[in-house]
């Protein structure tokens, strides 16, 4: 570890910059290294610029430029970087709550289920990555009391549209996949369009807010 960072190769056109401290992710370090993102845009030689949770890849043509500079650029941009003034975009996405795990969810936490409707409910979510599958959004800001082990043996097929909650993230599914994170309802709200200039719906830095529009047993 450098200071407050690691940096390591990821091939040999590619480097991760890692700020996590201690494995927990944080906010406000998130934050910073979406205002580095944005700094690195446009350099020479920058192929993809990949925000992770609390890590940012930078995959780069070695024909062009220096892993050398690369590093010389994360290291120095990461010391200076400040969070940007400008807010993200703000989503409202309805979700029915009910179905595979909310109940199951509810007595894994001691609470009632309409304690855990309205602790997911009132939340205010942040953007924090986009990845794992097309369109997949990384939310921070679950309620701690949420916060929940991913099951033992993921799902094969968890369906488009579930609103889910793994460890201390939540995340909405895209499309229909294998996950090991809890189902506490679904929504319509559309995630990703390959048609669309912008294939991805949501981006980091944006707010989420979800909205109950219904319960199901």
């Amino acid at each position: 570890m450098v200071d407050d960072f690691t940096l390591s190769q990821a091939g040999t056109g590619a480097l991760l910059l890692d700020v996590a401290i201690g494995g927990a992710f944080d906010d406000a370090r998130q934050a910073r290294l979406l205002a580095l993102a944005a700094n690195l845009d446009g350099v020479e030689g920058v192929e993809d610029i990949v925000p992770g949770m609390n890590n940012l890849m930078v995959v780069f043509d070695p024909l062009l430029v220096d892993a050398g500079e690369i590093e010389r650029r994360l290291a120095q941009g990461w010391a200076g970087a400040v969070a940007a003034d400008e807010a993200g975009r703000e989503h409202e996405i309805a979700v029915v709550y009910g179905g595979a795990d909310l109940q199951e969810t509810a007595a894994h936490l001691g609470l009632a289920v309409a304690d855990v409707v309205e602790r997911h409910s009132t939340a205010v979510y942040k953007v924090a990555a986009i990845g794992a599958m097309p369109g997949f959004p990384y939310l921070s800001g679950l309620d701690s009391t949420l916060a929940m082990p991913r099951r033992a043996v993921p799902r094969q097929g968890v369906p488009k549209g579930a609103v889910i909650v793994g460890g201390g993230q939540a995340g909405i599914m895209p499309i229909t996949a294998p996950s090991g994170w809890h189902i506490l309802g679904h929504t319509d709200f559309v995630l990703f369009d390959p048609h669309r200039a912008a294939p991805a719906t949501l981006r980091p830095g944006d707010t989420v807010r979800f909205t109950v529009a219904g319960v199901k047993p």
